[in-house]
C-alpha cells in the first residue's frame, strides 16, 4: 500500500532548541518500499497518463544505481506494465544490487554506451520501440511536467500536516530538477525553497526553471540553489559525510543515503550552524527517499553506513 500523506516528523535536539528552530523532516521515504520518496511523486501522473494512453510498456533512463531506475521496475510489476531500463554504461556481471533488483521485478535492461547514452536518448527510444513496439517513455529521473504536478502535492500536505500554515523555508536534495520543480510551483511564491543540488555546478537552475515554466509557465523568485555541500559531484562523498549519516541515524532512527539526502541534511544542519536560518523559524526538510542504493554503495566501499537495511 502507498502510505499518504507521508508523515511529517519533527526532530527534536538542543541544538535546534537553542535557536528557537522547529526542524520538521518530511518522511517521503515511508510511502512505499520500492517505490518511495519523490520517485512515487513523479510517476504517479505518468502512470496515470500511460494507462489512459492504453500503453503496455514503460521505457525510462538511468545509470547503473539509479533510483528511478528501481522505483520504475516495481511501479511496473504492481500496477502491470512491462518495463525496459535504458542503462548507461555495460551490465557489469554479477548485477550490483539496484540493477538485480530491477531484473527480479521484470525490467528488461538495455546497457548503452556512455557516449551515445548522453547524446542520443531520443533515438535510442525510437530504436527500442521499433523493436519492441510502442512505449511510453519517461526521462531520465522521471522528471517532466507530470512529474511537476505530481511534487506540487506535497505542499498542500504540509500546509495541511502545520495546521494549515506553510515553513518558513522548505529544502530538497536535487539531480534532475522534478521535485524541486513541483516545490516551487506548489508555493505559489511563498516560503522559501532551499535545493540543495547533489551534482556540482549551477546549471540545475536553468532545468528547474524550464520545468517550472513548461508545467504552469510562470517565475519564481522564492527558490535558491545552495551549491555547497554536493561534496566534489555527483556520487562523491568522503569520511565526514559518512560519519554525519551514521551518528543521525544513531540520534534520529532516520536513514540517509550519500548521494542524495545525506548531502541534503548535512548541508541543513551546517547551514542553522552558521546562522543562514533565521532563529525561530520552522523548517521542513524533505526525505526523498533513495535508500535501496545503500546496499549498492556498501558492497563497492565496505559496509560504511551502520544500520540495518530492511527493503
Amino acid at each position: 500500500m502507498l502510505n499518504q500523506p507521508s508523515p511529517l516528523q519533527l526532530i527534536q535536539d538542543e541544538f535546534l532548541t537553542q535557536r528557537r528552530i522547529r526542524l520538521f523532516v518530511k518522511r517521503d521515504d515511508l510511502i512505499h518500499p520500492q517505490i518511495s520518496g519523490n520517485k512515487w511523486r513523479k510517476l504517479k501522473y505518468n502512470l496515470q497518463a500511460a494507462k489512459q494512453q492504453q500503453q503496455k510498456r514503460l521505457l525510462t533512463f538511468g545509470g547503473a544505481y539509479s533510483n528511478h531506475i528501481a522505483a520504475t521496475a516495481a511501479a511496473g510489476k504492481i500496477f502491470g506494465f512491462e518495463t525496459i531500463g535504458v542503462i548507461r554504461g555495460e551490465l557489469v556481471k554479477p548485477l550490483n544490487p539496484t540493477l538485480s533488483i530491477a531484473l527480479e521485478l521484470g525490467m528488461r535492461l538495455v546497457s548503452v554506451k556512455r557516449k551515445a547514452y548522453r547524446q542520443e536518448k531520443t533515438e535510442i527510444a525510437a530504436g527500442l520501440q521499433n523493436e519492441l513496439g510502442k512505449c511510453y517513455v519517461i526521462p531520465e529521473g522521471g522528471s517532466n511536467t507530470l512529474a511537476v504536478k505530481g511534487c506540487a502535492e506535497i505542499i498542500a500536505e504540509i500546509s495541511e500536516q502545520l495546521g494549515g500554515e506553510l515553513p518558513d523555508y522548505i529544502c530538497v536534495s536535487c539531480g534532475t530538477g522534478g521535485t524541486a520543480g513541483g516545490l516551487v510551483t506548489g508555493l505559489n511564491g511563498m516560503s522559501l525553497l532551499k535545493v540543495y543540488p547533489a551534482l556540482k555546478g549551477d546549471f540545475l537552475k536553468d532545468e528547474i526553471n524550464s520545468l517550472i515554466w513548461e508545467a504552469v509557465e510562470k517565475k519564481y523568485n522564492n527558490w535558491q540553489l545552495v551549491t555547497d555541500y554536493h561534496f566534489g559531484g555527483y556520487t562523491k562523498w568522503n569520511q565526514e559525510l559518512i560519519d554525519f549519516i551514521n551518528t543521525f541515524y544513531k540520534k534520529f532512527s532516520i536513514q540517509l543515503d550519500p548521494i542524495y539526502t545525506g548531502k541534503l541534511f548535512y548541508g541543513v544542519w551546517n547551514d542553522i550552524e552558521k546562522g543562514k536560518f533565521k532563529d525561530g523559524s520552522t523548517i521542513v526538510v524533505i526525505h526523498t527517499g533513495g535508500l535501496q542504493g545503500i546496499a549498492g554503495f556498501n558492497q563497492r566501499f565496505g559496509d560504511l553506513l551502520q544500520f540495518n537495511m530492511e527493503m
